[in-house]
């Protein structure tokens, strides 16, 4: 539920602005519709990377402990489990986009992406932006690598759990449940992961846009 009602806001912060752009001869935003663009898909975006370790580790409790299952994520553990992912998100989101906002910008503002994106506008300061590189490195290390390598652990235990059912049935069964949730993992955090860890000098305009689009787009989709 958290996930999906995220999704649909991810996308209606980015899509219908675009296509508005696209569809226009006025080819412009605001600065203060670029910023809450940005805090806002930023935020869903951190946010989804806590929640789909969050997923996970439901997952594994379900598949590995299932007759525990209830006692271990009790009413209270989850929401405390939802609640956070949304916090951590929103507070990295919200520092970041403040530390941009605030730097002087120069040239002609031409944002060289499809949205309001950080990485597009850290392009256009013309001050030291060391400080924001510094934040966004640590940013996508706890949000992304970290959480990606408990996913990676759990659904080892997962996999483990799964051949050691005896009927077909029910390995299937187990395979179907986890297979959703695996195929956003690795389209999301793949593209995301290139997105905000690949070197400088592979710096693309029209990878990043394709790459923009795969995780603002087509894995809220699926």
């Amino acid at each position: 539920g958290n996930l999906s009602f995220l999704d649909i806001c991810y996308t209606s912060s980015s899509i219908p602005p675009m296509l508005i752009i696209f569809s226009s001869e006025r080819k412009s935003i605001s600065f203060i519709g670029c910023a809450l663009q940005m805090v806002v898909s930023l935020g869903l975006g951190c946010t989804e990377c806590v929640l789909l370790a969050v997923m996970a580790y439901d997952q594994y409790v379900a598949i590995c402990n299932p007759l525990r299952y209830p006692i271990i994520m009790s009413r209270v553990l989850y929401v405390h489990m939802a609640a956070w992912s949304w916090i951590i998100g929103c507070l990295n989101s919200l520092v970041q986009t403040v530390l941009t906002m605030v730097l002087p910008f120069c040239g002609n503002n031409v944002i060289d992406h499809l949205y309001c994106e950080i990485l597009a506008l850290l392009k256009l300061i013309c001050s030291d932006i060391s400080m924001n590189v510094l934040i966004m490195t640590v940013a996508s290390t706890v949000l992304l690598v970290i959480p990606l390598l408990l996913i990676f652990i759990s659904y080892v235990f997962i996999l483990r759990s799964i051949l050691r059912i005896n009927s077909a049935k029910g390995r299937k069964k187990a395979f179907s449940t986890c297979s959703a949730h695996l195929t956003v993992v690795i389209l999301f955090y793949g593209s995301a992961l290139f997105m905000y860890m690949k070197p400088k000098s592979k710096d693309t305009k029209v990878s990043d846009e394709i790459i923009g689009l795969s995780y603002g787009a087509v894995t809220p989709m699926l």
